[in-house]
């Protein structure tokens, strides 16, 4: 992705963030992938075990200061994704973080994302490696959601949305 000089900071710096070898890296290999940018809104694909591309419809305001939000996306109807249509979990760490129960999916209840982290100050000592670190930026982000839908617990959805 090509860095851009005009914008915001924050939007500066995001784009920056995604020119880096090792979000590139991610970029070639087929992991992730910035989709589109309307700064704040920054659509990202994610690849997952069996070759489904989930979208994210990242908030990047603040980046990388202020750690971005992410909920799941469906780019065809431009609106949140259905539930049906999520990741699917043999009941393990999928399920813990992909919770259509938890602010009705408007957030991925991970450690570094802006939302899901209010009130969770004991993820600090439980998953230190997956608190926002403005130095990884959404490299950082987008590797931890890759894993969780490369991992053992990670199944299809049940079904796709129509």
């Amino acid at each position: 992705m090509a860095t851009q000089t005009t914008g915001a900071p924050d939007e500066r710096a995001f784009r920056a963030d995604a020119a880096k070898p090792a979000f590139c890296l991610a970029e070639a290999e087929g992991r992730f992938r910035v989709i589109s940018i309307a700064w704040p809104i920054v659509l990202a694909g994610v690849r997952a075990a069996d070759g489904t591309e989930f979208c994210l419809r990242l908030d990047c305001a603040g980046y990388p200061a202020i750690a971005p939000t992410g909920r799941l996306w469906d780019l065809k109807k431009n609106a949140p994704l259905a539930h049906a249509s999520w990741p699917g979990s043999k009941g393990g760490r999928v399920k813990a973080v992909f919770r259509t129960d938890w602010k009705d999916g408007t957030a991925l209840y991970l450690p570094c994302d802006r939302v899901s982290r209010q009130g969770h100050d004991n993820w600090r000592q439980e998953t230190p490696t997956m608190i926002w670190d403005p130095s990884r930026g959404i490299t950082q982000y987008l590797e931890i959601v890759y894993e969780l839908l490369n991992c053992g617990d990670y199944q299809p959805p049940v079904r796709t949305a129509a």
